[in-house]
């Protein structure tokens, strides 16, 4: 048997969520953010890019502000109100101090605990599928930038410093250490997915809420297995 997930910490109060895209925290994760939110706890999304490459068929200038809508729409229904947006440029997000720069200002402003962010491996799904480079630069950046916001003479413009991040958990990791349980928030996690509906018209030919459903509740449960069987968003954690 797989080894048994751990559950999240909960002595928190503050969480930042920081990724590539619109739609890359609905694929499971807003499950946990419901969850979350529900028990009282503050989330706040950060967003590298506005999406803008996302649908073949759409021109960027109009896809961009359609998945801003999206994702401010699908924050709202799993209780988070602040959503921002970094505007790097989509699908060629850059690795470097200019990125971690923009992220470590957002954790001194917002002043997380908990940093929440995608799986930045080069492979999803035990190396079945290729990562892409905005999850990698995105994803090792939020791991620098957690401690580049407590070094006040790291980027000494950005604000001023914030110690308190404890924790960084990052979602879609192919080596989990925790879980949470999402019974009281997976249908929130759903309803958030399909809040990105231009998106997924363009992915796929399947129903949207068929879909949804299918990716949200399908891991929940292929990772209640490792978690007592009950349905559950996994994370690998990194302790601060």
């Amino acid at each position: 048997m797989a080894d048994q997930l751990e559950p999240m910490p909960t002595d928190w109060q503050r969480a930042l969520a920081v990724v590539a895209h619109p739609d890359d925290l609905e694929y499971g994760c807003a499950a946990a953010v419901a969850t979350w939110t529900a028990a009282g706890r503050e989330v706040a999304y950060l967003i590298a890019t506005r999406g803008e490459a996302g649908i073949d068929t759409l021109d960027p200038a109009e896809a961009g502000p359609l998945r801003e809508r999206e994702e401010r729409a699908s924050a709202a229904v799993v209780g988070v109100s602040t959503v921002e947006f970094l505007d790097h440029a989509d699908g060629v997000i850059e690795y470097g101090p200019a990125l971690r720069r923009d992220i470590a200002a957002a954790i001194r402003r917002h002043r997380p605990e908990l940093l929440v962010t995608l799986n930045f491996d080069d492979t999803w799904d035990g190396g079945g599928y290729w990562n892409t480079p905005d999850h990698k630069a995105v994803g090792r950046a939020v791991l620098d930038a957690a401690a580049d916001a407590g070094n006040r003479w790291i980027f000494p413009d950005a604000g001023e410093p914030w110690q308190g991040v404890r924790w960084v958990a990052v979602a879609g990791a192919d080596s989990p250490t925790h879980a949470v349980d999402v019974t009281g928030g997976l249908e929130q996690g759903v309803r958030s997915l399909l809040e990105h509906r231009a998106y997924i018209e363009a992915l796929t030919e399947d129903d949207p809420e068929t879909y949804a459903r299918g990716i949200v509740e399908g891991y929940a449960r292929e990772s209640a297995a490792r978690f007592g069987g009950r349905p559950a968003i996994p994370f690998r954690v990194f302790t601060f």
